[in-house]
């Protein structure tokens, strides 16, 4: 598969990816752990099927000691035992924060409910724009066509 579009190559879309990249930046820096912002990253990514996403956050997320496990099953992490209730919580977060059309309502305020239970407003705020940030960057992504498989942990740092 070759990509429809790239964006290395276009100063336009160098220029608007920047400011974007930027703020993958600021939550990879944010208090939120990093261990959750992979889980959520991974999770958001499979749920709009962005594969070059998937194949990024399961090497990122196993670079940085996630176990094999714990990534073969955020997938269904709702019948899993191995997540804490604090990234049970941020998943369940993202999953609403995701399919807003498949829930008429959105986040329901049960689920962000319990993500306040774990999370300070800083990390809240770290998770909202992760969340936002994933589904932007998997549209992206999609829609271009960018092809999975051959990502490096650490590769756009």
């Amino acid at each position: 598969m070759e990509a429809r579009l790239n964006y290395f190559a276009d100063p336009g879309a160098g220029k608007a990816l920047t400011h974007l990249m930027a703020a993958g930046r600021a939550v990879r820096e944010s208090p939120l752990p990093g261990p959750t912002q992979e889980l959520v990253a991974l999770r958001v990514s499979q749920i709009n099927g962005c594969a070059v996403c998937v194949d990024m956050h399961t090497k990122e997320a196993a670079s940085a000691g996630e176990t094999s496990v714990r990534l073969n099953l955020v997938a269904a992490w709702r019948e899993a035992t191995v997540f804490t209730e604090a990234e049970r919580a941020a998943l369940e977060l993202a999953e609403e924060g995701t399919r807003v059309a498949d829930a008429a309502g959105g986040v329901s305020a049960e689920v962000w409910a319990r993500a306040a239970q774990h999370y300070d407003e800083e990390q809240l705020t770290a998770l909202v724009v992760l969340i936002s940030f994933m589904n932007t960057v998997n549209r992206l992504n999609i829609i271009t066509q960018q092809p999975a498989g051959a990502y490096e942990p650490g590769q756009f740092r």
